[in-house]
């Protein structure tokens, strides 16, 4: 199975890389796709040393297509979103396109499964516009949610946010 994973900008990206080691483990293919904002928690060379495969950043200037976000849609057999920051989660709801992630993830099939693991502060997922954003959502019956736990945060909260475990995120998309 070819599963794309994007990656967006939280401090739970570290935990993205476990999660492409899992995919991996199980026999199947990943490619990575990252936000700007996910390179700044974890460089795209350790995507791609554990994917075997060059991460995608940027829209355009790929060396092997500009069209790279059509063809990366129609190669994934599934998508997982994680991180799916609230930023991100709101794009998604509002048909906003405007970088590699939101773009491919635009072009995905209405038949490919596409998970989405948010990971955030308590308060923003408390957020009554992220609520309304992931109700929205819900118009994708190809589009499920691996909901975020309940722990202490990075801001030292503590609450509903953190980013589900690993093995968790891998058992979820292949069950």
């Amino acid at each position: 199975m070819n599963v794309l994973l994007v990656v967006t900008g939280g401090i739970a990206v570290y935990k993205s890389c476990e999660v492409v080691g899992r995919i991996k483990a199980k026999g199947h293919d990943v490619r990575v796709v990252m936000t700007r904002g996910a390179t700044q928690f974890v460089a795209p060379l350790t995507f791609s040393a554990l994917s075997g495969h060059p991460t995608q950043t940027e829209m355009f200037g790929s060396e092997k297509s500009d069209i790279e976000h059509i063809e990366l849609a129609k190669w994934a057999d599934l998508v997982l979103v994680a991180p799916a920051t609230y930023n991100f989660i709101g794009k998604m709801a509002n048909g906003i396109a405007d970088d590699l992630a939101t773009t491919v993830l635009a072009a995905i099939p209405a038949e490919t499964p596409i998970f989405i693991a948010p990971a955030m502060n308590t308060k923003m997922w408390e957020n009554p516009i992220l609520q309304r954003n992931l109700e929205s959502l819900k118009i994708l019956p190809n589009l499920k949610v691996i909901m975020p736990r309940h722990a202490i945060l990075a801001c030292g909260d503590r609450g509903i946010g953190a980013m589900e475990k690993p093995k968790e995120i891998v058992k979820a998309i292949f069950s």
